[in-house]
């Protein structure tokens, strides 16, 4: 977990700034959840370097949108649903924690099955048994482990993602073109390609981070003791609002380096030689065949390779998503939460995580294939997102709610920016879905 005030350059150099990342960091590994990886292949897969560039123009959106969403935390001292429960109607309140809960639980039975799935790549064990055992080892983990504890050990395997820019460096890229298509938008008025890009928004800027890290920011000044003031709001230290934009951007930025790589080697690897839709999950492990054709068994590594990275980032990706809905159901009915508090202490708050996590678990035993659930949760997210980017485009300028530390005419701009672009994607979707061509 980050430190209230870092010196960079104090003793330890780029390991005390590693230190210093917290919420952002982990928010922006948890963004690249098995949901992404299965939505980033298929648009690569499906449209080759045609949806690239989403890539790039997501960066100021995502990092705008996220510390907006941080700010709000550290400022008030209260996650997102709690300052929504203190300034706004009570349906307000309910339509945005619902449409929350039911995102997430759609997606925590998408990566449930992808954490499964991926795994019985490696091992010969019935798809039905990994599955409950994902659900078992998140559970365990997070109400009886620190959830600080349990990320450290999992960011460690996220650098299974580093799979993908490797095999993008070891095969022969065309890139111009492949430049060409990240700076320069491609968009089809089409239902499967509004469909995907839909998804690749959804799954990038998700309703499930904006609780979350809203929320840790908050378990960040328990940690590091900051007082309140005589309104019962954290005292600040001068440049923590500046680390959590660090913080933030760097986390942001490796999320989507991680998304570009992805779309461009299932785009190089798969779509360029035929492979324009992917059913299961070998075949997206495919697209880093090229890295390990040097071994004698390339296939089999490939595959390895791509378990490894999903069910890392599922086992670090689940358990934010349940602990948003926690966080957003607890502070709606006023229970006490946190992954700093123990499970005697705040039983509502883990009764949610765990009731949440089953029911996700149990999507997964009616007869939803893996990949098309990933991909229908990302598209979800990104129809969900709308309303509730509306209301933290007006709590991040609201005087009454932040005061002088509301967002400034940037962040502004950047999140009704984005709340416009996907309400964009989710009517034309809507229009394409209605009156197809």
């Amino acid at each position: 977990m980050s430190e209230a005030q870092p010196d960079p350059d104090a003793k330890g150099g780029l390991l005390g700034w590693l230190k210093f990342l917290g919420p952002g960091l982990i928010t922006g590994a948890a963004d690249d959840d098995p949901s992404g990886i299965a939505t980033y292949s298929q648009t690569g897969a499906q449209f080759g370097y045609g949806q690239l560039w989403a890539a790039l123009y997501q960066i100021p959106m995502l990092i705008g949108v996220q510390e907006a969403c941080a700010r709000i935390g550290a400022v008030t001292g209260k996650g997102l649903a709690g300052v929504i429960k203190q300034y706004y109607p009570r349906p307000v309140l309910l339509g945005v924690v619902l449409l929350v809960v039911i995102a997430n639980t759609i997606n925590i039975g998408a990566d449930i099955g992808a954490v499964a799935a991926s795994a019985k790549l490696v091992v010969d064990v019935p798809f039905a048994l990994l599955a409950v055992l994902t659900a078992a080892v998140v559970l365990g983990l997070e109400v009886f482990l620190s959830y600080s504890t349990y990320a450290r050990g999992l960011k460690w395997m996220t650098l299974a993602l580093l799979a993908y820019p490797a095999t993008a460096l070891l095969s022969p890229e065309p890139w111009g073109k492949i430049l060409a298509a990240t700076f320069i938008p491609h968009i089809e008025l089409t239902f499967a390609f509004l469909f995907i890009i839909v998804g690749v928004f959804g799954t990038t800027i998700t309703p499930y981070l904006f609780f979350w890290q809203a929320s840790e920011e908050v378990e960040e000044e328990l940690e590091n003791h900051i007082a309140s003031d005589a309104r019962g709001r954290p005292r600040l230290p001068s440049d923590f609002l500046r680390n959590i934009r660090i913080d933030t951007t760097i986390g942001m930025i490796a999320s989507n380096v991680a998304q570009w790589f992805i779309i461009m080697t299932t785009a190089t690897v798969l779509f360029a030689h035929g492979v324009t839709n992917i059913a299961t999950a070998a075949d997206a492990a495919k697209a880093l065949e090229p890295l390990v054709r040097s071994f004698p068994n390339s296939g089999q590594v490939a595959k390895d390779l791509f378990a490894v990275g999903v069910v890392g980032l599922g086992l670090l990706g689940i358990p934010i998503l349940a602990g948003s809905s926690s966080y957003a159901i607890s502070e709606a009915m006023g229970w006490k939460e946190g992954l700093s508090r123990k499970l005697k202490d705040a039983r509502g708050f883990y009764g949610v995580i765990i009731v949440s996590t089953l029911v996700g678990l149990g999507l997964n035993f009616i007869g939803i294939d893996p990949i098309k659930a990933l991909v229908f949760a990302a598209v979800f997210n990104g129809v969900s997102a709308v309303p509730l980017l509306f209301v933290v485009g007006r709590i991040n300028g609201s005087n009454k709610i932040l005061g002088a530390n509301r967002g400034g005419p940037l962040s502004r701009t950047f999140v009704w920016f984005t709340f416009a672009v996907m309400a964009v994607g989710a009517v034309a979707l809507g229009y394409t879905l209605v009156f197809p061509k």
